[in-house]
């Protein structure tokens, strides 16, 4: 049904309009691929991938500290340091995608990759000569000095790395493959994209609830051979499956590395600084319409913001030289224009490596705080420290059906804008609640040091501290509704604010955030760590988490939220919406078609490309 259309179609709208093809290069019928049909595949892969994926992290604080034997302050910074990593990686992965083979290519060659590294993982867990030999009664003890060699070290670290470069090729690429399958100039599959990002964010969480439950009960109580077993099975599964609805997608061609394209705008602009710009856009160098056309791209209009970039459009007379100097030297207003859309999320893009920061808190210190409280649940069964991380994903899966079956039709209806708020509000309000995140954590520490202090296990490194695990609960569950406001607007954020071309590039945006903010986290525990030993004091984070200050950590965290919060004011302040431009420039253009929306327009931001928001205006 999701593929049936609305009304009688147009001549030539039994294809799709947005320039997506076969694996061929074929025009695709709209009734034969994309849509949900297509799309259950990606949500389906997305579940057991990510149950993959937090199989392996959500639990990997305790791996290196009671297999390995490593410190809390090392410990944790080698499981941000990898996972920050994880994320930056997909900055080579949507290169790769956009200028050489393609999105489903370069996903498909970075799956086997990503096995591979899962394979390796699963072995290094599981055979003895690949592990320290364990110390005492377990390798909670103090004394523990059987660490891990160096050969174990890095063979289980080359596995951990190895699957970072496979899920370099295919985060960026599979959401865009998803939201690919989406007509953008087809008003019925434009509205169902409008929900694709949530219900996409949907399967993460759940395949991230299996991993926190199951998997990492397996870990704890079975055995670490089998908890690393069964996520490179699931792995496999989900390979298999998105393999399987090969014939039902849809593809976006290559376009050329957006890397260059961009290296090409700032160059030729530096080259003519101290050349005046035309008063008059029109006389900007620009393509005609029959070349957009033939490759079924958006032009773009010009824009004022950035002006500075638009000097690589100015026109300097001569003409001579090689083809490729001149491309070095002059750009059409529709390159410079996609260059303006990429650097002016650079500002939105800093504000998140903060939050994203906290974000790394939930696999490393949150964890160990688990572990030295009681963790009974009736009277034979003891909850894992890491399982928690269970109602992270619980609270931002209700989080993420409220908001989109409750919340958004009725601020829809009060604000005229098809999501409810703009994408910057919603992220906005992720950033408040992140503060309350770490105000709370803050609070609970103190209390649970108070109640260490009281019986007498302050200096006892893992002796367990009378107090219920569930004193954690906020923390854990705050941080998923943060998710739903958060990291729901920001990929999809990324990805409408791309150019139609960079739209991977744009995605990895997403990723880069989270990358960042496990090296921020990474930086902020060893500088914390170090600077508040000095002088002889004990420091702030200490591998006996009893004797150590992280109510102070964590206060430190929610002033550091507050500035950042100032800080994005700013950048909301300054930015301006793809749509929005699209709007001044056509009601300049044509005779004040638009203006007539006068307010009212400017508060329906829909974050689509220029050449389509006239289309989907009329829809809504």
């Amino acid at each position: 049904m999701a593929e049936r259309l609305e009304a009688a179609p147009a001549a030539g709208d039994e294809y799709t309009q947005d320039g997506t093809v076969d694996l061929h290069g074929n025009p695709v019928l709209r009734s034969k691929r994309g849509g949900w049909k297509a799309c259950g595949f990606v949500v389906v892969y997305e579940v057991f991938e990510r149950m993959a994926f937090y199989g392996i992290s959500s639990n990997l604080v305790l791996y290196l500290t009671t297999k390995l034997h490593q410190g809390v302050v090392p410990s944790a910074n080698n499981v941000t340091n990898w996972v920050g990593t994880i994320w930056m990686t997909p900055i080579v992965g949507a290169y790769v995608a956009d200028a050489h083979l393609g999105r489903y290519r370069t996903f498909m060659a970075a799956s086997v990759v990503y096995l591979c590294g899962m394979i390796l993982l699963t072995l290094a867990v599981s055979l003895p000569a690949l592990r320290p030999p364990k110390c005492g009664d377990g390798t909670a003890d103090p004394n523990c000095t059987h660490e891990a060699t160096s050969a174990q070290l890095g063979v289980f670290f080359l596995g951990l790395y190895i699957l970072a470069v496979g899920t370099g090729g295919t985060k960026p690429n599979i959401s865009t493959i998803g939201a690919d399958q989406f007509d953008d100039s087809h008003p019925r599959e434009r509205r169902h994209k409008l929900s694709f990002f949530n219900w996409w964010m949907f399967s993460i969480f759940f395949g991230t609830l299996f991993a926190n439950t199951v998997l990492v009960y397996i870990q704890d109580n079975v055995g670490w051979s089998v908890g690393y077993a069964l996520p490179t099975l699931g792995l496999a599964v989900s390979i298999a499956i998105f393999t399987a609805g090969t014939p039902f997608y849809r593809h976006k061609p290559t376009s050329g590395s957006p890397f260059a394209k961009m290296a090409r705008v700032i160059v030729g602009a530096a080259r003519k600084w101290a050349v005046a710009a035309p008063l008059d856009p029109r006389d900007l160098h620009e393509l005609d319409d029959e070349h957009y056309a033939k490759k079924k791209a958006a032009r773009l209009p010009h824009t004022p913001n950035l002006s500075v970039l638009s000097k690589a459009a100015v026109k300097t007379g001569g003409g001579g030289g090689a083809q490729e100097a001149s491309r070095w030297s002059l750009s059409t207003v529709t390159q410079v224009e996609e260059t303006k859309q990429m650097l002016k999320m650079l500002p939105v893009l800093a504000i998140t490596f903060v939050p994203s920061a906290m974000m790394a808190q939930i696999n490393t210190l949150f964890v160990k705080q688990g572990t030295t409280l009681d963790r009974h649940v009736g009277p034979h069964f003891e909850i894992p420290p890491a399982s928690l991380q269970g109602f992270v994903t619980i609270s931002m899966l209700v989080s993420v059906v409220l908001y989109d079956r409750a919340f958004m039709p009725l601020a829809r209806r009060a604000t005229g804008n098809p999501r409810g708020i703009s994408l910057l509000q919603r992220m906005g309000v992720g950033l408040v609640i992140h503060i309350a995140i770490m105000g709370i954590a803050s609070v609970t520490e103190r209390h649970r040091l108070a109640v260490a202090r009281e019986h007498g296990v302050r200096d006892s490194k893992g002796t367990t501290i009378p107090l219920t695990i569930f004193v954690l609960l906020p923390q854990f569950v705050l941080m998923g509704v943060a998710d739903a406001f958060l990291e729901v607007a920001k990929i999809e954020f990324f990805y409408d604010q791309a150019p139609e071309g960079m739209k991977s590039l744009g995605t990895s945006y997403a990723m880069t955030s989270l990358g960042v903010g496990n090296f921020l986290s990474s930086a902020l525990l060893s500088t914390v760590s170090r600077v508040t030993r000095r002088h002889g004091r004990a420091g702030w984070v200490l591998n006996n988490l009893n004797a150590s200050r992280l109510d102070k950590y964590y206060a430190f965290f929610a002033v550091l939220n507050c500035a950042n919060l100032l800080a994005f004011f700013v950048v909301c302040r300054l930015y301006v919406y793809n749509a929005e431009v699209a709007r001044v420039v056509d009601a300049g253009s044509s005779g004040g078609a638009v203006a007539g929306g006068g307010e009212e327009n400017k508060k329906r931001e829909v974050a689509l490309q220029p050449a389509n928001v006239g289309a989907v205006e009329s829809t809504l």
